[in-house]
């Protein structure tokens, strides 16, 4: 079976993270997001795999290679402009074979694919489209089936009494090629949910409701909760599997003279001084140095961070290289970009985002 995942946006809602950093490979718990992505395709009988790559598209193929290390076949479509996702998808027309799953590259998922394919056969349909029930759907465009499963209609933005469903649309389709034949020409920008779905209803569109887990990675609150949702096991991954073994926590090759607290992971090469506390859902990558009295709670470094004496850090997201000084106070969705330089006594809170290279001298900010 085949996959085209699109995943060619600046993952702008990540920034400063996708910075410096393409959003299909942002560490998540150790590895590349995409590749958790990868594991679940497989999983379903997946086993060839088209990515659409637009920005730092060379970045990304460096990273995960030939998809050999995976299990996989993968290939590289890169656009040569924003196509949007319909445009990406008649873009890709000629690597499609006569079905194929098509995915949003920003969603953390364990739906079962494969009870979606099932379905898809039963019904003879032309489209399924994996849906998924939220708490609160005014946020959402929501999907009307009928009693058949075939979709009625899409709502976008609904008011309060068009709320009669809790179904979105979860970024998971399986397609047939014939869809793409109606299609305007390639390197046209078009949206397939709001220019080809809404053709298809009454002609072989169908809705598949997915149980499981899903989550949209795309802001720094949403991969924060991905971080703390696989470390504790919620969503059903490799990385979770293998904590689980080990106690929800570990702790690969590091110096540690302080305290790790489950769950948690620490990479190789880190070090941790004496009286430090690391854990609560965090995640070191690899080469993290943490000062004598320092705290990290709910928060993730990527590699090379630095950390100052008695400093803390909680529910944020510290990119590579950074170097934070003693006495700082880092907390509330904070983000910092790779290679920033914060000073001593500085407080930083309520969602800052510092970008790639900024420095901050002692006492800069306080609250």
């Amino acid at each position: 079976m085949q996959a085209l995942i699109l995943a060619g946006g600046e993952g702008t809602r990540l920034r400063p993270l996708t910075s410096t950093i393409p959003k299909p490979v942002v560490p998540l718990v150790g590895r590349p997001f995409i590749s958790y992505m990868l594991e679940w395709l497989r999983g379903h009988g997946v086993d060839d795999v088209i990515l659409g790559c637009g920005f730092m598209a060379d970045a990304v193929r460096q990273v995960l290679g030939d998809g050999a290390s995976l299990g996989i076949r993968l290939r590289y479509l890169e656009e040569p402009r924003p196509l949007g996702t319909g445009g990406a998808l008649k873009f890709a027309e000629g690597l499609l074979g006569d079905r194929f799953f098509m995915l949003n590259g920003d969603v953390l998922t364990d739906i079962d694919l494969t009870a979606q394919l099932r379905q898809h056969e039963l019904t003879g349909a032309r489209g399924t489209l994996a849906l998924y029930p939220v708490d609160d759907p005014s946020a959402y465009g929501l999907v009307r089936c009928g009693a058949d499963g075939s979709v009625r209609e899409f709502i976008e933005k609904p008011g309060l009494d068009e709320l009669d469903t809790n179904l979105i649309n979860a970024g998971a389709y399986i397609l047939e090629h014939d869809v793409l034949d109606g299609m305007p020409p390639a390197g046209t920008n078009v949206s397939i949910e709001r220019e080809v779905f809404p053709t298809l209803v009454g002609h072989g569109l169908y809705g598949y409701e997915a149980s499981g887990y899903w989550l949209d990675i795309g802001t720094p609150a949403r991969y924060l909760k991905g971080t703390y949702d696989i470390l504790e096991g919620r969503v059903s991954t490799q990385v979770g599997r293998e904590l689980g073994e080990h106690g929800l926590t570990r702790v690969d090759g590091a110096s540690v003279e302080g305290r790790v607290v489950a769950p948690a992971l620490v990479g190789a090469g880190c070090s941790l001084a004496p009286r430090t506390l690391v854990g609560d859902r965090s995640v070191l990558g690899e080469a993290v140095r943490v000062g004598e009295g320092a705290r990290i709670e709910a928060s993730v470094l990527l590699e090379g961070v630095s950390v100052g004496a008695a400093s803390t850090i909680s529910g944020s997201i510290v990119s590579r290289g950074v170097t934070i000084g003693e006495h700082c106070h880092i907390e509330g969705g904070v983000v910092l970009g790779e290679g920033v330089k914060i000073g001593s006594q500085n407080t930083l809170a309520a969602g800052a985002r510092i970008f790639p290279g900024v420095e901050l001298p002692d006492g800069a900010i306080r609250f």
